[in-house]
This record gives C-alpha cells, sequence and structure tokens, in this order.
C-alpha cells in the first residue's frame, strides 16, 4: 500500500512539474530573435538602415532581443503569408497585402507609415502611349492580385472608364517583369522604384506615369506587427517605431547614404539608385494617420475586386495608432 502511495505521489509530482514546464514563467515566453520581413525596394530602405548601421540590435537589447534577421520577400503577398504563417514578427510591407491577410484572419495591425507614392508605369520605346485606354490588349506586368502596386493600377483602369480585363494583366515579382520587359515578352510594367530606374537606364522602356498622378498621395509602405507582439511587448514595439523613426528621418536626411545602403544590400549599382531616388515621386514617412484616408480606400476597392471576400475592413480592423501616438507624445 505504502509502496503504491509513493508511486502515485511521485506520478502527481512529474506531472505538476512537466506542466510547470511547459506553462513556464514570463520570462520564458519573452522575445529574443526579432524576424522582420521586407522586399527589395527603396520603398523600404529604413529597415536596411536600421539594420546596416546597427540599430534594431543596439535599441531593442534592453527589451531582451539578443539577434535581429530580416528576410528578402519579391511582394507583399508571400509576405503576408509568412506571417499568416507565423514567421515573422513585423513586416516593411505595402498597405494593401494587410488587408487581405488581416481578412483571412492575420493577427497584425499597421502601427506606422513607411512611404507614399514612388510606383512608375513604364512603356517600351516603341509603344505608342497616349494615355490608359493606350493599354488595352497589351501585356502589362506588375505585382500579384491584392498588392499595391495592382490596387493602384486597378483602380487607375477603372478611373479612367477601362475594364481591367481588356488588359492581359501578368502577375510578377519586379526582377522577373524587368527581364521580361527587357525581353520583350511585355508591353508596359507598373512597379515600385527602383525597378523604373533599372528599365529606363538600360534602355528598356521610358516612364509614362508615375503612381502619384494615377492617385495622387496615395499610401505605400506600411510597418505592420503582430497583435501578439503588441499585446505581449508593447514596451518592444514603441521602441520598434522609435527605429523605424530614426531610421526615416536619417534617411531623409542621407539620401546618398540611403542609396549606399540599399546598393550593397541588393548587390543594385549605384547609379542605377541614386537615379531613382533622385527620380521617383515618393516619400519616406512615418505617421500612420496620414495614410488612413488612402488604406480605406484600398480596402474599398480590394473588397469590390473581391480581395477580402464579404468584409469590408475598416480603419478599427486594420490600424493600431497608439504605439505610435505614444511615441510621438
Amino acid at each position: 500500500m505504502r509502496r503504491d502511495f509513493l508511486i502515485a505521489a511521485l506520478a502527481v509530482g512529474l506531472v505538476a512539474v512537466i506542466a510547470l514546464g511547459c506553462l513556464g514563467t514570463d520570462e520564458d515566453k519573452k522575445i529574443t530573435t526579432l524576424r522582420i520581413g521586407y522586399q527589395p525596394s527603396t520603398h523600404q530602405v529604413a529597415e536596411m538602415v536600421a539594420m546596416e548601421e546597427g540599430w534594431w540590435l543596439a535599441d531593442l537589447a534592453p527589451f531582451g532581443i539578443v539577434k535581429v534577421e530580416d528576410f528578402e520577400f519579391p511582394s507583399g503577398p508571400p509576405e503576408m503569408q509568412a506571417m499568416l504563417g507565423g514567421n515573422l514578427d513585423i513586416a516593411y510591407v505595402g498597405a494593401a497585402p494587410p488587408i487581405s491577410a488581416i481578412a483571412q484572419g492575420l493577427d497584425a495591425k499597421i502601427v506606422a507609415a513607411v512611404q507614399m507614392n514612388g510606383s512608375d508605369l513604364v512603356v517600351r520605346p516603341e509603344v505608342d502611349y497616349e494615355g490608359p485606354k493606350s493599354l488595352v490588349g497589351l501585356a502589362v506586368g506588375t505585382f500579384p492580385p491584392g498588392s499595391i502596386q495592382d490596387t493602384v493600377f486597378k483602380k487607375w483602369l477603372q478611373d479612367n472608364g477601362i475594364d481591367p480585363a481588356e488588359i492581359d494583366i501578368k502577375s510578377m515579382g519586379p526582377g522577373d517583369a524587368t527581364t521580361a520587359i527587357s525581353a520583350k515578352r511585355l508591353d508596359a510594367v507598373f512597379l515600385p522604384h527602383p525597378a523604373p530606374s533599372i528599365i529606363e537606364l538600360g534602355g528598356n522602356g521610358r516612364t509614362v506615369v508615375s503612381s502619384g498622378e494615377m492617385w495622387p498621395n496615395h499610401a505605400c509602405c506600411c510597418l505592420v506587427v503582430s497583435g501578439k507582439l503588441m499585446r505581449e511587448e508593447p514596451e518592444l514595439v514603441e521602441q520598434i517605431i522609435k527605429t523605424h523613426i530614426k531610421a526615416t528621418e536619417y534617411i531623409n536626411a542621407n539620401p546618398e547614404r540611403a542609396a549606399e545602403i540599399y546598393s550593397a544590400k541588393t548587390n543594385q549599382n549605384l547609379e542605377v539608385v541614386r537615379h531613382s531616388i533622385e527620380n521617383w515621386d515618393g516619400a519616406w514617412i512615418s505617421d500612420p494617420h496620414v495614410i488612413i484616408p488612402s488604406v480605406a480606400e484600398f480596402a474599398r476597392v480590394n473588397y469590390e475586386l473581391g480581395y477580402t471576400g464579404s468584409k469590408l475592413l475598416t480603419e478599427e480592423d486594420l490600424f493600431d495608432t497608439s504605439f505610435y501616438d505614444r511615441v510621438k507624445s
């Protein structure tokens, strides 16, 4: 009897130990590696500057971060799929892809702006472009459905009385699209910088419309943070935003240094990067309030295009500006 009692007691104790081990302490749950998603575009050079200058790790170390990793994606939709899969903590991404992802159940919010405008419609030299109707029947490469470029381009076509179905729109990343127009497999592309500069300087196309002309002062890239991080590490999120603001202010004050960092990070020709920064119609910003109106419009357009199912997402679904507001107060 005594032996059975001791065995039972030991079993109960073992279960308790295992349970405590599984539950862990608050310290066990704290994040130590920050995983950042980004794309190889001058739109998102703030992320690259903060990484190259060592600001991410230095600024976040007091909050227990010992490692910062960044992961490159060709466009926003696959980046948001990675975040849906739990593989990213924060993302530098166009403001349209999070709309579709949040509609699919992504637990995340936009907490800061990154950049506005900054994409161009580029046509091959031999294409006789005289306005949007010139594109009817042509093959145009742009980012996948649900991306900023897809949303802006299709809205612009509709605003000009053109059904997007009248154009052969090819979904592809910037590298594939640049190669395709250079090989004359596309008649035009609508891409973020620096791709338009790469195509122009290579003699393979000319810019005919900038995205800021299509949709003045439209939101482009933003900073998205996982809901888990916002709930469990609010002070860490505030510091992430502070570092982002610092990097944004730095690149606006030092565009030449930003070009050098971008060139080194992406192995892109420095002269091409300089040309891109000097000739784009974009602007690097951080205040999320600036982009709320156009992101709400993106949500409406994406809803009408069928990208978000039966739900029209609202500002409250997409944004949490409280972290930025506390940082700036």
